[in-house]
C-alpha cells in the first residue's frame, strides 16, 4: 500500500457524476479551473457577481503587476486559447498592467465558446450548503450534492445544485478595517465619500477626487506602496496635494527594497517610496493605531494612540491599504477547517505563514492542503490564502489544476504538485497590516 493509496479520493454516485462542478467566481483562477474541467470532460458553472469576468481586477486596472506574462497564464487557459488562434503577448519578462491582463487573457479566455456558454454574470452568492442538511448532519453528508444558493440583479434568488464547489471569489472586495483590533473603527459609517478602497485611480479616472487635497494612506503593504507614488506623481502638477503615509508598526518592512526579489517592479516600489519619504514628498507617520474616525471640517480625523499616547491626524481622504480578508458568511451552513490565526485552510496555513515564509518560498501545494471536513468543497486562489499576503497567481493556477484531478479521480495527477516561484527577500513580516498585491 502506498501513500498515494491512502490519499482521500472523491466521492461519485450517479446522481453526483451528474451535476457540474460549481466555480464561484470568474476572475483569473476561477477561469483556469474552468479550463482544468474544460480538458477534462467536466460539465461545470462558474457563478460571477460582476457584469464580466474578472470584475474585481477592473476596479484596480490602472496598476501593474509584479510577476511577468510568463508567471500570469494558466498553463491549461494557454493551451485552450491557442487552439482557438490566439497569442500570447509577445514579450513575456514584461509585467502588464491589470487592465492588460484582462484584455489581453482573461477577456479571450472568458469568452471561449466552451467556457461563456457557462458562465452566469450579475449572480451573487449568498449561501452554500448540502441539499436537506445543515452543517450538523452527517450520515450521506459525502454523496449529497450541494445547494447553492444565488441572487440575480434584479433580486431574484434561486438554488442550484453541484458535485463539487471551487470557492475562487477572492477577497479584493472584503478590506481589512482601518482599526488595529480589526473591527471597523468607530464612526467609520459618518464618513462617506472620504474613506476610499485601496488602489484607486488616482491619475485617472478618480483624479478630481485627490487633486489639490490632503490624501492619508493607511497601510504597509504594497497596495499601500503603489498609491503613495500616484500620489506623489499627481502633487508634482495639481498645487495643493499632500500626501501622507500612516502605518501601524514602527517600520513598513513589507514594502522596503530587497535585493533578493526576483520581481523587480516589486522591489523597484519600495526604493521609490523610500526616496520619496526621504526627499519629504510623503509625509510618514508611523506607530499610529486607528481606533476611531471622525468628520471634521471638510475632511475627516483619524483618532488613536501612537506609542500609547493619545493622537489624531486630520486630512481630507483615507485611502484604506490595510490588506484584505476572506468573507465567510455565505459559508456558515460549510464544514470548514480554517487556521485560527491566518484563516487559510489548516494544512495550508503552516506553507504561507507570512512571520515563516516569504513569498518565494511558499512550498508547492494542491487539493491535499486545501481541503476541508466538507468533501469536494475548496477555497483557491487569494481566498485560500486568508490574510496571509501576497498571493501570486501561479499559485493559484497549480491549486486548481490539482483540485480538478481530485474531482476527476486522478489521484497521481492530483498529488504530483509542482510549483516555482520568483525567489524574494520581501513579504516575510507579521500580519498587521498585510496587502497583497498584486500578482
Amino acid at each position: 500500500m502506498t501513500l498515494l493509496d491512502l490519499t482521500p479520493r472523491a466521492v461519485v454516485t450517479d446522481r453526483l457524476a451528474s451535476l457540474p462542478v460549481v466555480i464561484i467566481g470568474a476572475g483569473p483562477i476561477g477561469l483556469a479551473a474552468a479550463a482544468n474541467l474544460v480538458e477534462r470532460g467536466i460539465d461545470f458553472r462558474i457563478l460571477e457577481r460582476g457584469e464580466q469576468a474578472a470584475a474585481s481586477i477592473r476596479l484596480w486596472g490602472h496598476t501593474r503587476l509584479f510577476s511577468p506574462w510568463r508567471h500570469l497564464i494558466d498553463p491549461s487557459s494557454r493551451r485552450l486559447l491557442e487552439s482557438a488562434g490566439w497569442s500570447a503577448p509577445v514579450d513575456e519578462d514584461a509585467a502588464p498592467t491589470g487592465r492588460e491582463l484582462v484584455d489581453l487573457y482573461l477577456s479571450p479566455l472568458a469568452e471561449l465558446d466552451a467556457i461563456r456558454s457557462r458562465i452566469r454574470f450579475g449572480t451573487r452568492v449568498v449561501a452554500v450548503s448540502r441539499e436537506g442538511m445543515d452543517r450538523t448532519r452527517t450520515a450521506g453528508r459525502d454523496t449529497t450534492p450541494f445547494l447553492i444558493r444565488v441572487r440575480a440583479t434584479d433580486g431574484r434568488v434561486e438554488e442550484l445544485l453541484g458535485r463539487a464547489v471551487i470557492d475562487a471569489s477572492g477577497t479584493y472586495t472584503s478590506p481589512n478595517p482601518l482599526s488595529s483590533s480589526g473591527l471597523d473603527p468607530l464612526g467609520d459609517s459618518d464618513v462617506d465619500g472620504r474613506l476610499v478602497h485601496a488602489l484607486p485611480d488616482v491619475l485617472g479616472a478618480e483624479r478630481e477626487r485627490f487633486a489639490g487635497r490632503h490624501t492619508t494612506v493607511v497601510g504597509a503593504g504594497h497596495s499601500a506602496a503603489n498609491t503613495l507614488i500616484a500620489l506623489a506623481e499627481l502633487a508634482k502638477d495639481a498645487p495643493g496635494t499632500r500626501v501622507t503615509w500612516l502605518i501601524r508598526n514602527a517600520s513598513a518592512v513589507r514594502v522596503s527594497s530587497s535585493a533578493d526579489d526576483e520581481l523587480a517592479d516589486r522591489a523597484r516600489l519600495g526604493s521609490r517610496v523610500d526616496q520619496l519619504v526621504d526627499a519629504g514628498v510623503i509625509e510618514k507617520i508611523d506607530s499610529f493605531e486607528i481606533s476611531a474616525i471622525e468628520r471634521h471640517g471638510d475632511g475627516v480625523r483619524l483618532i488613536g494612540s501612537r506609542r500609547r499616547e493619545p493622537a489624531s491626524y486630520d486630512t481630507d481622504v483615507v485611502v484604506g491599504a490595510t490588506g484584505f480578508r476572506p468573507d465567510l458568511n455565505m459559508l456558515r451552513e460549510v464544514r470548514l477547517h480554517l487556521d485560527e490565526t491566518v484563516e487559510a485552510p489548516v494544512r495550508l496555513a503552516p506553507l504561507i505563514d507570512p512571520n515563516l515564509h516569504s513569498c518565494g518560498t511558499v512550498a508547492p501545494h494542491g487539493f491535499d492542503e486545501l481541503r476541508h471536513p466538507e468533501a469536494g468543497f475548496f477555497l483557491v486562489g487569494m481566498k485560500s490564502y486568508g490574510r496571509a499576503p501576497t498571493f501570486l497567481l501561479a499559485t493559484g493556477y497549480e491549486q486548481v489544476r490539482s483540485v480538478v484531478a481530485w474531482v476527476d479521480g486522478d489521484m497521481r495527477a492530483a498529488t504530483e504538485v509542482q510549483l516555482t516561484l520568483p525567489a524574494t527577500g520581501v513579504c516575510s513580516t507579521g500580519l498587521t497590516g498585510a496587502s497583497a498585491c498584486c500578482s
